[in-house]
């Protein structure tokens, strides 16, 4: 029925969360068992107010976070979503994950909703870095402003140019599929509420219930997402 849809749907989009993530190997930030929050309070190391009050709790954070993606890589479900782009199977990937595995697979079409950890910019002057500075622990710009990564922190909206990019391709979908999300983060949680409203067929594939399966035309629990993608490709 899946295949058939996605063979049948003229815009098909893409909305992926941790739980894509985490089939690479990267942990959770929410999971009850070795979610990230649980050990460190992110409204306290992952905010505004550290990065411009306690400077070396938040760089030291952030550089084991960016260690961390450097150490895993996109699964095979990124791949396919990939090659599917290509093929005009999928039109684009609107994505929660900061880890830029999409980008890496080979995704042209993504809206990075929380930014990436695979860039950094200047506080001060905005001028943009790799993340290899924070490896390397190289924290301030050439202006001596402190480099930051360039996501979302607690205190800080959605970027604009990614929000308006998610909502529009929402409004064009006539397929969204939900790969890996609790759905319980907003505003990134109305966007496959919007698509439902125009007229979309809502696709929920994730390992536990979420918070929009009432609304999901067709729901996938306990899974992994790129065996079902796999499946899907043949």
């Amino acid at each position: 029925m899946l295949k058939q849809w996605l063979y049948e749907a003229k815009y098909t989009v893409v909305f992926t969360g941790a739980g894509m993530s985490t089939e690479s190997g990267l942990p959770d930030f929410r999971s009850a068992n070795q979610g990230l929050w649980n050990k460190q309070n992110p409204a306290k190391i992952a905010s505004t107010d550290a990065l411009n009050n306690n400077v070396e709790a938040f760089t030291t954070f952030y550089r084991e976070r960016v260690l961390g993606v450097k150490s895993y890589k996109p699964h095979k479900g990124h791949y396919i979503l990939a090659d599917w782009e290509k093929a005009g199977t999928i039109q684009s990937i609107i994505t929660q994950n900061v880890d830029g595995f999409h980008q890496q697979a080979g995704s042209n079409r993504v809206a990075e909703l929380h930014g990436t950890l695979q860039r950094l910019h200047c506080q001060s002057c905005q001028k943009e870095y790799s993340s290899e500075e924070y490896v390397h622990k190289d924290y301030f710009c050439k202006c001596g402003g402190i480099l930051r990564p360039s996501i979302v922190l607690f205190g800080e909206t959605l970027p604009a140019q990614a929000f308006q990019a998610a909502l529009s391709e929402s409004e064009k979908a006539d397929l969204f599929m939900v790969l890996g999300s609790s759905l319980s983060v907003t505003p990134a949680n109305q966007f496959p509420l919007i698509a439902k409203e125009g007229g979309a067929r809502l696709v929920i594939i994730n390992q536990e219930p979420t918070a929009l399966d009432a609304y999901a035309d067709m729901l996938i629990h306990n899974r992994q997402i790129g065996d079902v993608l796999t499946e899907l490709d043949q």
